[in-house]
């Protein structure tokens, strides 16, 4: 269908009616699909690359920031990896059909629960094109049709990327319908989707602030909303402190226009004169912009002192917030404050401080000694996501096949009326 004939209304009703197609595959059905899906993807590299290439070109002429063009960028490596978390996703065990253990009621009969599809769900996202596979392939996982619109900034990378989805569904005589891309991105379409709560059973945005709001407060269909990624770490007292380093590092400066990467550093007061000088050395080296309280501001030269609005802020850039705290209870309290559910980390060797963290601690994802950058679909073991919930329902935390499935009652008798 052509952009001028696109009806978002149409395409809707049509996902629709070729969910329960979708919904009735077996797992080797599926793991099949999935397969030409990423034996696709490496085919067709020259033409997913050659259009990825065009949009990178619109978004340097229209002045795109680094962080957004990063996002946006695929090169034969990061199709690679696209390639092989399908492979994964396709060799999971498939949610759809997963039976809880029988319950024997009083009354005699078997009561259990049976995970099903969703029916068609929608994602709004930005910039990044690795969206469009991630998502097309855990919702067929599941069981779900899917609409994707992305942003206009990847219009010809999720076009291509849908080509090679469909040439696999067409290679098992299953609908195109099952996987759509929006080929427009005028924001009026998005706004029409937001009212299909006929035919649309979820929509999950992903993406700025701005963007998730939106979606938020003007959908008619069921949202799971994923906000800022204010990401924490905070070194202990007892942490080794070449550990916290080198966790620091990576969660700042791998790779900073991502939704977990490091935003604030919280340091326990009893080591920031032994460490703070070591952070000094190692931002230095990165050129990382520093926003210091009045304790760590010393330590930090060039540092600018940090107001209110840098203890919420998602920077995505190389740069960051520092907060010296009088113990871990500060740091919570915090977190408590500043946190945005996404993920947070503590660098101890106290076991039960640890534990304590990671107890009262109240985000999606928490870890002990480890980078923030794990906080992904495919380093948890989920061989993608489809985006991490920052709310609880129903989903918290990194979302793969299994979050966009839920569970239906089925109960078995022998004849049993109620007394």
């Amino acid at each position: 269908m052509s952009t001028a004939e696109f009806s978002i209304s149409l395409a809707a009703q049509q996902a629709k009616k070729v969910a329960p197609v979708i919904a009735q595959l077996q797992h080797k059905e599926k793991r099949n699909v999935l397969l030409a899906v990423a034996e696709q993807l490496r085919e067709r590299e020259e033409a997913v690359l050659s259009a990825n290439a065009i949009d990178m070109q619109n978004a340097k002429d229209s002045g795109l920031d680094a962080a957004m063009c990063d996002r946006l960028l695929l090169d034969p490596q990061r199709l690679e990896s696209l390639a092989q978390a399908v492979e994964v996703i396709a060799n999971q065990p498939d949610p759809v059909g997963s039976m809880s253990a029988s319950e024997t009621m009083a009354s005699g009969i078997q009561v259990a629960k049976m995970r099903i599809p969703l029916g068609v769900i929608a994602m709004i996202y930005e910039s990044r094109p690795n969206v469009t596979i991630d998502a097309a392939a855990l919702c067929f996982k599941a069981g779900n049709a899917v609409i994707l619109r992305g942003g206009k900034e990847a219009l010809h990378s999720n076009l291509a990327l849908a080509e090679c989805f469909h040439a696999a569904l067409a290679s098992f005589d299953l609908p195109d319908q099952a996987v759509t891309v929006i080929p427009d991105p005028d924001r009026a379409i998005m706004n029409e989707l937001l009212t299909l709560n006929d035919s649309i059973d979820l929509v999950i945005p992903r993406g700025g602030e701005g963007l998730i709001r939106f979606v938020s407060e003007h959908s008619r269909i069921p949202v799971i909303q994923h906000f800022n990624g204010v990401c924490h770490l905070f070194v202990d007292r007892d942490a080794d402190l070449s550990k916290a380093l080198n966790i620091l590092e990576n969660g700042k400066t791998q790779r900073v226009g991502v939704c977990n990467a490091l935003e604030t550093l919280l340091v326990d007061k009893a080591i920031a004169a032994e460490f703070l000088p070591r952070v000094q050395a190692l931002f230095a080296q990165h050129s990382v912009r520093v926003h210091a309280c009045e304790q760590s501001l010393p330590y930090f030269p060039e540092a600018e002192a940090a107001t209110e609005h840098d203890w919420h802020a998602e920077y995505l850039a190389m740069e960051i917030a520092v907060r010296v705290v009088d113990d871990m209870q500060a740091a919570i309290a915090h977190i408590s404050t500043y946190g945005s559910g996404h993920t947070e980390v503590i660098v101890t060797e106290h076991l039960s401080r640890a534990q304590q963290f990671i107890r009262v601690v109240d985000s999606s994802v928490v870890m002990v000694n480890a980078s923030s950058r794990f906080s992904d679909g495919g380093e948890l073991g989920l061989g993608a996501e489809i985006g991490i919930s920052t709310s609880k329902l129903h989903a918290y935390g990194p979302m793969g096949a299994a979050s966009l499935t839920t569970e239906k009652f089925v109960v078995t008798g022998s004849g049993h009326i109620r007394a």
